[in-house]
Formats: structure tokens, C-alpha cells, sequence
């Protein structure tokens, strides 16, 4: 009796182990939203899609929506209706009702990074209307390929340096941070445009404690060494365009109370000017005006415990047991001296008066 070769015996066990592909699904069976909507009604998430729909010569946009207990089990109801499975992983936005920002989305955030459905690299905005609303409106003005909101927040498009950029990733990061909050973008429906950004909604420990204007997100995207090329800033002297921006941090520790030394330093190119300002006026005017701009936000920003520029990674000489107490003991007694100092690049054709 001929025995069977070891190799042969090895292979043919390995066959039987295989998995094979029995739970794929062709391309052409799977619904791939791009925007995702989430509100709270009545304890049950309120889920809404925005799905683009490819026809034989055209794209089409429609909007699904749908109600469960946890966001999944939304999603599954809305499956078993459609003739095709939803994908969630190319999601790219995803718009919270800004009535579940404020109760708070700690639940939400970390159901994304638990399931792994949603892409931690989805980008997460805030609503300043009702979800259906808002969703309705965007579905009558959006274009045909279903990407509109996305452009919006995409640095090769539509995004401006007053615009906060902020991930899943992110905002989870700063659910179990002590020291690090975030700001999420407000937006509506606009009247003459598709979308009208209100400012920036500042995220603590997962819940909407704040609101700050555009000129303050830009400070905060400054601050974080995000490019702010391409803003503009109008003084009563002149306009100024920035074309670069970088900071300094010096950090100290004394006696309990921590002082941080931050120094913005911008380039900027002049626009046009009044009257005849000298050079050293159009400097001292614009470093006024983004001093006391930032003053008075981080006065706000201190008195709601909110960490939004994560000044309590600057003091890492702080134990760690001390560093849990950063929102509520340390950071309401930091001082900080912020600074801003500018270089005019170019003053193009326009006439200076002399220093």
C-alpha cells in the first residue's frame, strides 16, 4: 500500500483551513455614502446618508435615513431595505446635530473607533440646524458627484485657514486626554452658498462646552502651526495677505503655577493701504490687533476648563497623577504671555511713509 507523501498530506490539510471569500460582496452590490448625518431623537440615533447613486450617463444623489439604538443598528435596518450592502469606510464627513454635541458624543465617537466601520480619518463637523434640515438643503444644492461638503474641508479645494480640521481620531485622542481638546467646525445650509461656516465648536471630554468665532479658529489652526496662507487680515491702516506662519514656546514651572511664553511669527505681503501708514504703524497695528483677538479667547477658552490648544503639552515636567488635574486645578492658573511679531515680505507697488 502506497503511503501518501507528507508534503501532499500537509497541502491537503490546508485546504480544508481556508476561509475562502464566502462574505465578499462585488463592488456593484455595496452603497459607499460619502456624508454621514447623526442626531438624538427620543434616545435612538437618527442616522442619515448621503449617497451618490451612478446611473448608465449621469451621477445621482440621494439621501437615506433611519433610526436605532446604536448607530450599527441603524445602518443594518437601512441595508435590509436597500437592494445593496452600505460601506461605511468611505464616509468622509460626518455632520453631529449640534443638540448631541452639546449632551455630549463620547458614546458615538468611541462606537466608531470600537466597530472600525467609519474611517478614523473621517472628518467631524458640527451642525448649527436640524439634521434633516440641513441634509434636505444639501441634497438640492449639492453637485452631481455627491462631493460638495467634502470640498469644502479639503485643502485642495474649498478649505480656508479659519476652517478647524478635525478627525475621528482626534476627537476620541482627546476623550482620554488630559490635557488636549479640540474644535470642530460649525455649519448650516447657506442661502447663496451650499455652506456657511459659523466658527468652530470647542470639545471637551466629548461634549460642546464653547463657541469661537472664524477669526479665533484661525488663531487656534496658527497656534497648532496649521498653514494660514491665503488669510486675509484688514486693519484700519492697511490689508495684509499671510503667506507663512510659525511659533515659538518657552515653559515654565514655579512654585505650583505653570507660565508658557508663545510667540507667533508671521510673514505677510500688503493688499492695499490708507492714507500714507508707515511700515512700523501697519506692523504694530496688525500684532495689536491678533494679540488682543487671541487674549480674549483664551480668556473664554480658560474660564470653560477647555484645553482647545493643548498648552498642557507644554509641561511635561508635571507628574503624572498631577497631569489628570491639568483641566481643573493647573490650567485655570497658567499664565501666558502670547506675542505677535510680523514681517512684511512685500510691499509691492504700493508707497510707504517713512518710519
Amino acid at each position: 500500500m502506497r503511503t501518501i507523501p507528507v508534503k501532499l498530506l500537509i497541502i491537503l490539510c490546508s485546504v480544508f483551513l481556508l476561509n475562502g471569500c464566502w462574505d465578499t460582496k462585488d463592488i456593484n452590490h455595496r452603497s459607499l455614502p460619502i456624508v454621514m448625518g447623526v442626531a438624538m431623537e427620543d434616545d435612538q440615533y437618527n442616522i442619515h446618508l448621503q449617497i451618490p447613486d451612478p446611473g448608465t450617463d449621469t451621477m445621482q444623489v440621494r439621501i437615506v435615513s433611519e433610526t436605532g439604538e446604536t448607530v450599527s443598528k441603524a445602518v443594518d435596518k437601512l441595508s435590509a431595505d436597500m437592494e445593496s450592502r452600505i460601506d461605511l469606510l468611505h464616509v468622509k464627513v460626518i455632520v453631529i446635530e449640534k443638540e448631541l454635541a452639546k449632551e455630549g458624543g463620547k458614546d458615538l465617537i468611541s462606537g466608531f473607533m470600537r466597530a472600525r466601520e467609519v474611517s478614523p480619518k473621517a472628518l467631524v463637523v458640527v451642525s448649527d440646524e436640524e439634521i434633516e434640515s440641513f441634509f434636505s438643503n444639501l441634497n438640492n444644492t449639492t453637485d452631481p458627484q455627491g462631493t460638495t461638503l467634502f470640498d469644502f474641508f479639503d485643502k485642495d479645494a474649498g478649505w480656508s485657514p479659519q476652517i478647524a480640521l478635525t478627525r475621528v481620531w482626534e476627537v476620541y485622542r482627546s476623550i482620554h486626554s488630559f490635557t488636549r481638546d479640540v474644535a470642530l467646525p460649525i455649519i448650516k445650509s447657506g442661502d447663496s452658498t451650499v455652506i456657511d461656516h459659523l466658527g468652530s465648536a470647542v470639545i471637551k471630554n466629548g461634549r460642546m462646552v464653547e463657541r469661537i468665532d472664524e477669526e479665533e479658529t484661525l488663531l487656534i489652526n496658527a497656534f497648532h502651526e496649521e498653514s494660514t496662507h491665503g488669510k486675509v487680515e484688514v486693519m484700519e491702516e492697511a490689508t495684509v495677505l499671510i503667506v507663512g506662519n510659525t511659533m515659538d514656546h518657552k515653559s515654565r514651572y514655579i512654585d505650583q503655577v505653570p507660565y508658557l511664553n508663545s510667540q507667533l511669527h508671521l510673514k505677510v505681503v500688503l493688499l492695499e493701504t490708507r492714507g500714507n501708514p508707515t511700515d512700523k504703524e501697519i506692523r504694530t497695528s496688525l500684532e495689536t490687533q491678533l494679540t488682543n483677538r487671541f487674549n480674549e479667547m483664551f480668556t473664554k477658552l480658560q474660564e470653560s476648563k477647555a484645553d482647545v490648544l493643548g498648552l498642557g503639552q507644554y509641561f511635561r515636567e508635571i507628574p503624572r497623577e498631577e497631569l489628570k488635574k491639568w483641566r481643573s486645578e493647573h490650567y485655570p492658573k497658567l499664565k501666558m504671555e502670547f506675542e505677535v511679531h510680523v514681517v512684511i515680505r512685500n510691499e509691492g507697488q504700493l508707497k510707504l511713509g517713512g518710519d
